[in-house]
């Protein structure tokens, strides 16, 4: 068979997909990828049609302190519609020059929905997050019914009839467990299959004896968490029993007791690590769920907070505000975040049932 994948210039949401396409390549189908460039060939190996220009997608141009339904507006209006509008012209090549069986689409790439709609061809959802799973604007209507319209629009301009482009009537790939994700109940089936892990975790061996506390708010947030992570250094560096990493993007932290890095490879340390400081990122939420690692959570926008609630819910550990949180109440919540190891090893184990990029890749053969 032969599946292609059409996603958006986003690191987190490809990452899932990387495991999937691999297992579907062992099996012996051909996999492609399409989406935005040259951002997306930095993420991907394999095969690559390009779908539009990245430049205008990246996101660091994205304004800062976006908050509440301005946030929601700035990612409807500025990036999700005019992102499907500028790729829709270059999923229609690809599928006419790869002639999928099937087209994997992520939730944000809503151009790959139409394509495949109009050609007529089984689609799947890939959700990279939950948050779209429970239906979060269900208490909004006038909200929900503006989201409604933006879609409604991009399918009248690209001669297609359908309901909502993030959730495919064929298959919904949710690379989470209903353990995080809890039981609300989607608007359209879904497999939970967990999620997927980097193939090569890389290795990491700067452990000292003392437990390890890893503090990071991913590959986006460099200049939104400056801030914060400088909090961070001061409260490990008060914690002696503990030994202290601080994941630095910009280099411009210093100290003499706390570990400091620009980059780390992430299950790697997680394996290692006592507690996970985080903005709930949902890789990053992910990864340390997998090694059963509890959290601590500061969200900074978007799906974070709901992902924080998810873990405090499924008691795997303890939320911040992010924006107010000084070195004291970083140091409580890391003190406090042992007792919800119970709670991170139950989703651990859920993750391990679910079944991972092994199992998506069976539910996608299914479409063939």
């Amino acid at each position: 068979m032969r599946f292609l994948l059409v996603v958006p210039p986003l690191a987190g949401h490809v990452a899932p997909l990387r495991g999937v396409a691999s297992v579907l390549s062992s099996r012996g189908h051909e996999v492609a990828w399409c989406g935005p460039e040259p951002a997306l060939s930095t993420l991907v190996d394999g095969r690559v049609f390009a779908a539009g220009d990245s430049a205008p997608f990246a996101p660091e141009l994205r304004p800062p302190g976006l908050r509440g339904f301005a946030a929601l507006k700035y990612l409807w209006e500025s990036y999700l519609v005019p992102l499907a509008d500028a790729m829709v012209p270059g999923v229609a090549a690809a599928v006419a020059a790869f002639a999928p069986d099937v087209v994997v689409v992520d939730q944000q790439a809503m151009a790959g929905a139409l394509v495949a709609a109009r050609c007529g061809l089984p689609w799947a959802t890939s959700a990279s997050t939950s948050t779209e799973l429970a239906g979060p604007l269900a208490a909004l209507p006038k909200i929900a019914s503006w989201v409604g319209g933006l879609q409604a629009g991009l399918c009248a301009r690209h001669g297609v009839l359908l309901g909502d482009l993030r959730f495919s009537p064929h298959l919904v790939l949710a690379f989470t467990t209903r353990a995080l994700a809890g039981d609300g109940r989607p608007a359209v089936p879904v497999s939970y299959v967990g999620p997927v892990l980097p193939a090569g975790p890389g290795e990491w061996s700067g452990v000292d004896g003392r437990p390890l506390v890893v503090v990071t708010l991913g590959t986006s947030n460099a200049a939104a968490g400056v801030r914060f992570l400088a909090e961070s250094v001061d409260a490990l560096a008060g914690m002696p029993s503990v030994q202290g990493l601080v994941v630095d993007p910009t280099g411009e932290l210093v100290s003499e007791s706390v570990l400091l890095a620009r980059r780390i490879p992430q299950v790697a340390v997680f394996a290692r690590a006592s507690v996970v400081v985080c903005h709930g990122g949902h890789n990053t939420v992910c990864e340390a769920l997998a090694a059963g690692v509890p959290l601590v959570v500061a969200p900074i926008r978007d799906d974070q907070s709901m992902l924080a609630q998810q873990v405090v819910t499924a008691s795997a550990g303890v939320r911040l505000r992010f924006d107010r949180a000084k070195a004291g109440d970083i140091r409580e919540a890391i003190e406090s975040a042992g007792q919800y190891r119970a709670g991170a090893e139950k989703i651990r184990e859920s993750f391990e049932a679910a079944g991972g990029a092994e199992e998506a890749a069976t539910r996608l053969e299914s479409l063939g």
